[in-house]
């Protein structure tokens, strides 16, 4: 890890980040990070816990998504497997595609990914890619 990633992170997993801050590049290197240091089991329940506890410390639980946090990791993992990366830069230069939630939409109606059932479990895919 090498400059603001490496300080996000930490930030991330000790659970102190500014939530009015974290945006979608955030919460794409925080994923890419989890996923360098951990197996996608681990990664998945620790980016996930903290995700949860940040929807919590700004008062909005039901903000956080299983559906759509799992679904990014798993499109990161996927993605970080075909090719090793130096860091999140390389990273995101090679998957501008990511940088848009609409990606999930290839898999996913927004009904189905917005649903209460998406914020509490994941739930499959309703589309063919």
């Amino acid at each position: 890890m090498t400059g603001w990633t490496e300080k996000l992170y930490a930030d991330f997993e000790a659970k102190i980040l500014p939530t009015a801050s974290f945006g979608h590049r955030d919460h794409l290197a925080t994923a890419f990070e989890a996923l360098r240091r951990y197996d996608f089991v681990e990664a998945s329940a620790t980016y996930a816990g903290c995700i949860r506890a940040m929807a919590e410390k700004a008062g909005a639980p039901e903000k956080f998504n299983a559906t759509i946090t799992l679904a990014f990791l798993s499109l990161i993992a996927e993605r970080m497997a075909g090719k090793a990366y130096a860091d999140f830069a390389e990273f995101e230069t090679a998957n501008p595609d990511l940088a848009s939630m609409a990606v999930l939409g290839q898999w996913y109606s927004k009904e189905r990914m917005t649903s209460p059932t998406a914020r509490k479990q994941f739930l499959m895919p309703d589309r063919a890619a």
